[in-house]
């Protein structure tokens, strides 16, 4: 035996699968041991403290967390799949447990609406009656707070304009980074319109670098029993179970088969958000379903004339 060993909290050396399996059977029916794997199967997820905690969570982390732990039992104990799965559920885009970095499906908070501002306490912070990043840097002068500097030149997708008297955020090129929140908290907050997106395929092997997740569904509903979630889940796992290789996360197969597949896979469409890049190749290719009628034609007769 192998106490707390490498891959497990038992391990039993020197003997043989069918002996195993025995072993595994009694204890888990006869003698109630929750026993799990810690192979190619479901992690343990992982939530942030969420609304038990924070007022920036845009659902319940922990209540998620609990309820697929409790439904996907199965997946948790016995493995099935080409190799690890982990879930985690960040209730912000602060992301405390690093779900969009670190877990092949990751649930992380966000918001649909606009970004509550009270101009009051924005002008209160201009005017250094609140210390910024709530007060967290207390014990170091930074000077005079700027805001234009300090909050507005830092936004990523450059959505926010400040007149000298009102702050202005435009929602629609907001890509809720939440720096503009962290730096004011008592000015700022989150909408009210709450779910949460989808990213999946991100890991962190030491051979080939690590990988962000890519943003599949933008925004979902977030409410028990947290249907949506599982149909998203369960389409991936049976894509990934049939064409995954062995030791391949589904980010690897992601990058194999291409993120165009997953789309396909998940009945999601395809939009904007879903590219890295502006295409370089000048050449549009279709599937043959996907081409009207007298394109068909066309192409049969295309390809005759090209043949000849």
């Amino acid at each position: 035996t192998n106490m707390h060993g490498s891959t497990g909290d038992i391990v039993l050396l020197g003997t043989q699968t069918p002996q195993l399996e025995e072993v595994f059977h009694d204890l888990t029916h006869k003698l109630n041991v929750d026993l799990g794997g810690s192979g190619s199967n479901l992690r343990t997820p992982e939530a942030c403290l969420g609304q038990s905690r924070c007022e920036y969570a845009c659902y319940n982390t922990q209540d998620m967390c609990y309820q697929l732990t409790q439904d996907y039992q199965d997946e948790l104990h016995r493995p099935a799949f080409p190799y690890k799965f982990k879930f985690k559920f960040d209730g912000c885009p602060n992301g405390c447990v690093c779900a969009m970095a670190r877990s092949d499906f990751a649930v992380v908070g966000t918001w649909k609406d606009d970004i509550k501002i009270d101009q009051d306490a924005v002008k209160a912070y201009v005017g250094g009656e609140f210390k910024p990043n709530a007060g967290a840097h207390a014990g170091r002068d930074w000077g005079k707070f700027d805001i234009q500097a300090e909050v507005v030149d830092r936004c990523p997708s450059k959505c926010m304009s400040w007149d000298g008297s009102k702050l202005s955020i435009k929602t629609a090129d907001c890509v809720r980074c939440m720096h503009c929140i962290n730096t004011m908290p008592r000015a700022l907050h989150i909408g009210d319109e709450r779910g949460a997106s989808i990213l999946v395929g991100a890991k962190a092997p030491v051979v080939d670098g690590a990988q962000m997740g890519s943003l599949l569904v933008p925004f979902i509903s977030c409410e028990a029993p947290y249907d949506e979630i599982k149909e998203v889940i369960e389409k991936i796992w049976d894509w990934w179970m049939e064409e995954g290789k062995n030791r391949e996360r589904v980010g690897e197969t992601m990058k194999r088969l291409s993120f165009q597949k997953l789309l396909e896979v998940t009945d999601t469409e395809a939009a904007p958000y879903h590219v890295t890049a502006p295409r370089s190749n000048p050449y549009i290719f279709f599937k043959e379903e996907e081409v009207p009628g007298g394109w068909n034609r066309d192409l049969a007769e295309f390809r005759k004339r090209h043949q000849r």
